[in-house]
């Protein structure tokens, strides 16, 4: 297992140096759910909720937070990115899938600011529809893929289901 890179040799939090690390592009991208009844989602699919276009408010909200992640997340370094996106399909009648992508050309990775991005996207849905329907959940936050610096990683295939 690798060494956790955020705590000194007293084990004191720390921000990592990444001065002398190279620049490159990376891209990370990100998954959340949101469960919720048929009929919730029927009203997000024909933008009938009273609040209005539940994913265009969802998929700003996602690209603020991508890009506020250094100032949520006491160690992450604030980053210039280059791109976001939040996209949404629907998994079945009662599932909302929220995929994210940001990109940087930096000496850090964006992992963080694409989970951020999904995370607030899925928490502006519940915020706009818990009128009416409290019983949503969030589900499944997950990183799916990372590319750039020393090394590229993608969720194993078998983590794609939630459990």
């Amino acid at each position: 297992m690798a060494e956790l890179t955020h705590f000194d040799e007293g084990g004191a939090a720390r921000m990592v140096d990444t001065s002398l690390k190279p620049e490159t592009l990376r891209e990370a991208k990100a998954q959340a759910r949101v469960r919720m009844a048929a009929a919730t989602l029927a009203l997000i699919r024909d933008v009938k909720l009273a609040k209005g276009d539940v994913l265009g408010v969802a998929r700003l909200a996602g690209i603020m937070a991508a890009k506020r992640t250094g100032e949520l997340i006491p160690l992450c370094h604030p980053l210039p990115l280059t791109g976001v996106s939040v996209d949404f399909s629907y998994e079945g009648d009662c599932i909302l899938v929220i995929d994210t992508s940001v990109r940087t050309f930096a000496r850090t990775g964006v992992e963080m600011e694409a989970l951020c991005a999904a995370a607030v996207a899925a928490l502006t849905v519940y915020d706009m529809c818990k009128a009416v329907d409290r019983v949503m959940t969030v589900e499944h936050l997950r990183l799916v893929s990372k590319t750039g610096g020393r090394s590229d990683w993608q969720a194993p295939s078998n983590a794609s289901e939630p459990s």
